[in-house]
């Protein structure tokens, strides 16, 4: 039988990884460091998702609702370091290796075991990827490069303890860690220079749409589904941004670009209506 909130949940995390997929465009609006970005957004995502979630909003101040709060600011933290250390490319290919742990990790920490064709769509994931970002991709900032594996743990371990509080709240640590993710980035946010309204227009949008609803979707959809759909789903995010970008600012990819992408939207689109398709996989005890 179908459950209509794993269904529901899968559309939720596409919803999200559209959200996300925005970063791209409204950080090139913003003239302001990468770090004091970060630090901007992540305060107007705190206060946008406080003021939404207000009435049922229960900081238990738990390991897990910490260490949750923990990943996300370092998830935040280590990518933008990533991307000034190595290629924007090398960064989010590096970073999209997290399905990975989480199919490792998943089944020690949550009792979630990956299916056979979790395998395959991630192997397909990484081939498409690979594709599409190959103009971009480069052997050197062996530092930024390691960074980048670190910003994969990070968004894994995010994705593990997000769904460790599927019978709570996952909200509570999305937003004590863009508190957390303004605070790291408030030496650089105190010394940003005047910015011109437009400017502020799209932090506002990074605030609100790229961080604070599709996280808002995100806490929902991770109640539902498993740890691996949890970040295999969404890694759509990747070949979106620059489609917007290209939308938007006129940046075309080239075709062998296209090509990799395609690859990634029919992996994760198989992946998702298999999805739909099957119950979600049982969950042992833990």
């Amino acid at each position: 039988m179908k459950d209509p909130a794993h269904t529901k949940s899968v559309t939720l995390l596409l919803l999200a990884a559209l959200c996300w997929s925005l970063g791209g465009v409204l950080i090139k609006w913003v003239q302001w460091p990468p770090l004091a970005v970060a630090s901007g957004r992540g305060l107007i995502a705190a206060l946008f998702l406080t003021a939404v979630c207000a009435r049922r909003l229960k900081f238990t101040w738990s390991p897990v609702q910490l260490g949750a709060a923990v990943a996300y600011a370092l998830t935040t933290v280590t990518f933008v370091a990533a991307t000034k250390l190595t290629t924007a490319a090398n960064a989010i290919l590096i970073q999209y290796t997290a399905p990975v742990w989480v199919a490792l990790l998943g089944a020690w920490f949550l009792h979630e075991h990956p299916r056979r064709g979790d395998w395959t769509v991630m192997g397909l994931v990484f081939v498409g990827m690979g594709i599409f970002l190959y103009d971009g991709l480069r052997f050197s900032g062996i530092v930024g490069n390691l960074i980048a594996i670190a910003s994969g743990v990070t968004f894994a371990a995010l994705v593990l303890l997000l769904r460790k509080q599927k019978d709570g709240s996952p909200i509570e640590s999305i937003i004590l860690g863009n508190v957390l993710a303004f605070l790291i980035g408030l030496p650089w946010l105190l010394q940003a220079p005047a910015m011109p309204v437009d400017s502020w227009i799209a932090l506002g949008a990074l605030g609100t749409v790229q961080l604070g609803i599709s996280y808002l979707l995100y806490a929902k959809a991770v109640k539902h589904v498993t740890a691996l759909e949890a970040v295999l789903i969404p890694v759509i995010e990747p070949v979106l941004n620059p489609i917007w970008v290209m939308l938007v600012l006129g940046e075309k990819p080239s075709a062998i670009a296209l090509l990799g992408g395609a690859i990634v939207i029919g992996a994760v689109t198989w992946r998702a209506l298999s999805s739909i398709r099957q119950p979600p996989p049982e969950v042992l005890p833990g």
